[in-house]
């Protein structure tokens, strides 16, 4: 991976989903070995097929298997969410990770921009003070420490993530649209970044191969209106968008009304500055994209 060394390369992703995946596929060509975990047995085929050795891990109990697999892994991919107990890795009863990770060169942590809360419409850098809204996010900000931290204290490269609104191949409004889901809700001046998770997996990769460590902001070049991304699929699918919908009589969930309450633009130069070329730097080219090669669907 550009690093000019040859030492083998163990990759596990603890909680390998839609990111987790993609990154697992990302790192595959330069790795020896990718294991990725899932708490859900119906899973384990599905990474298998995407080429990622399955184990079973619900966040606590760390099975034979999995501590086999952490024994030799190089490079970490931490994709679980905190929860109110913290992050699984750093939770009372789990043993210390210098024992369980003894190989550990490089560790990839995936964080939200919601660490950084609501900013007006404002631009948003590494550099901005965090003031998180949401318990998620306060408990995300806390994990992201206890990363650092730990990378710190022995001399680890720590790279967080943070990830903007997550679509690609089968989680789009192409699917939303075919599904009969897709809303254009309006909130005057909102808008949100978003990033295509084949670029997840490609920065992850990136950061990794140069031993980078640091805080990144991994999203899009252009925050826009979520109402634009549905019109913009519409037109290229040639159907009729949705209606708009006023925000304050929009039926949400109190999930998503939260994402609402936050409006801001976050910048991902620091990426960008590194060296890092986006696939898909802005949803016009990545939905062209997705319509032309028929990914849209998902697997």
């Amino acid at each position: 991976m550009g690093n000019g060394r040859s030492e083998p390369m163990h990759v596990l992703i603890l909680g390998a989903g839609y990111s987790g995946t993609a990154i697992a596929k990302a790192f595959a060509p330069a790795a020896q070995s990718v294991t990725g975990t899932t708490r859900s047995p119906e899973k384990l085929a599905t990474l298998k097929a995407a080429g990622i050795e399955p184990l079973l891990f619900d966040g606590n109990a760390i099975s034979a298997d999995l501590a086999e697999a952490m024994r030799k892994t190089t490079h970490l991919v931490q994709s679980i969410a905190p929860g109110r107990e913290g992050d699984p890795m750093f939770r009372a009863g789990t043993p210390p990770l210098e024992r369980l990770l003894p190989n550990l060169r490089w560790v990839g942590y995936l964080s939200t921009v919601g660490v950084y809360g609501d900013h007006g419409g404002g631009w948003v850098s590494e550099e901005t003070p965090l003031k998180p809204v949401s318990q998620r996010s306060v408990e995300r900000v806390e994990a992201e420490n206890a990363w650092l931290d730990h990378g710190a204290s022995l001399g680890i490269p720590v790279a967080v993530l943070r990830l903007a609104g997550i679509y690609g191949p089968g989680r789009n409004a192409f699917r939303n649209l075919t599904e009969g889901t897709a809303r254009r809700v309006v909130k005057p001046n909102q808008v949100f970044n978003r990033i295509r998770v084949e670029d997840i997996g490609a920065a992850a990769a990136f950061l990794a191969g140069r031993g980078m460590g640091g805080i990144f902001n991994v999203t899009d070049d252009e925050p826009g209106p979520p109402q634009d991304v549905v019109a913009e699929a519409a037109r290229l699918m040639g159907v009729e968008p949705p209606p708009e919908i006023p925000f304050e009589s929009a039926e949400m969930s109190s999930m998503a009304r939260s994402f609402y309450g936050e409006n801001k633009r976050v910048s991902n130069t620091r990426l960008r500055r590194a060296g890092f070329e986006f696939a898909f730097p802005n949803y016009r080219v990545s939905l062209a994209q997705l319509w032309a090669s028929g990914t849209w669907r998902g697997e």
